[in-house]
């Protein structure tokens, strides 16, 4: 069992840590969701069939901890709108991950805001097809929805996500020739 789970820690620890870290938007609070993906992790190891990939298996508990998380907070929308606003309080880490130095790039800044915005599904989507690099299957298998609802969703994600950085765009008068979001 130790091997086991040694092996799923070794494997996709990053991995997990930063999907809820992208989700949740906040280090510590990522790090406890983590320990609820272990704890349930090691709870229901025996019960996993492999009739998928581990690491689609651990997305789908990870998944299952951050609704629960985003369930239990009362007014969890609004909260995660005011409390990540980039001009008040930016994200920062003592250690960042490689993913925050790219945040250095304007238009990278730009994009992460308007993550924010867009619904928990379309975030769950694009946090795992372009953040953690996950195939549309893997995805659909993750999410256990069907790859069409995948395919639908990441669509409008990408473009409620061109439109909020658009919008922000013009409201703050920088001119980008091209914003481009796919």
């Amino acid at each position: 069992m130790n091997t086991v789970f040694q092996n799923f820690y070794e494997k996709y620890h990053q991995d997990i840590f930063q999907f809820l870290f992208y989700m949740v938007r906040n280090k510590e609070q990522a790090e406890d969701l983590v320990q609820e993906v272990y704890i349930k992790v090691l709870k229901s190891s025996d019960q996993f069939e492999g009739n998928s990939s581990e690491k689609t298996w651990l997305f789908s508990i990870a998944r299952h901890v951050a609704i629960d998380y985003f369930r239990k907070q009362k007014g969890w929308k609004q909260k995660i709108i005011d409390s990540f606003d980039w001009h008040k309080q930016p994200v920062r880490d003592q250690t960042p991950l490689p993913e925050e130095i790219a945040v250095q790039n304007e238009e990278i800044q730009l994009m992460y805001k308007c993550l924010d915005k867009c619904t928990v599904d379309q975030r769950l989507v694009i946090v795992m097809r372009y953040l953690q690099s996950l195939s549309i299957s893997e995805t659909a298998e993750a999410l256990n929805w069907t790859e069409s609802k995948v395919k639908t969703t990441q669509h409008r994600a990408l473009k409620v996500l061109k439109r909020y950085m658009l919008e922000y765009a013009d409201k703050e008068g920088n001119i980008h020739e091209k914003i481009t979001v796919e």
